[in-house]
């Protein structure tokens, strides 16, 4: 199977944005990977955050299960964390459109 890029997003009250990202930066670094973006502007009072993790095989994802549970996210997070898992395209299984 090849290699999978992670996209997970979710939203951050602003006032818990600086407890937030100390953890989520202690959890990538002990995973040693990982990017964490946000929307340049909050709504509503909360932030939309994305972790990234690309290149990860099957494994990655029990990995990242545990490590979210062990940091303890979700006591930090406002609503529920959205994966989306993308994949190179193969050049050959797509062709032009004529």
């Amino acid at each position: 199977m090849p290699a999978r890029d992670m996209y997970i997003y979710y939203q951050v009250a602003a006032a818990d944005a600086a407890a937030l990202a100390a953890r989520v930066r202690a959890m990538q670094a002990a995973l040693g990977h990982g990017q964490l973006k946000r929307r340049p502007a909050a709504n509503d009072g909360l932030l939309t955050w994305m972790e990234v993790y690309t290149g990860v095989d099957d494994d990655f994802d029990r990995l990242l299960d545990t490590a979210v549970a062990t940091a303890r996210l979700a006591e930090l997070t406002a609503g529920t964390r959205h994966l989306e898992i993308f994949t190179d395209l193969d050049p050959m299984e797509c062709s032009p459109c004529a």
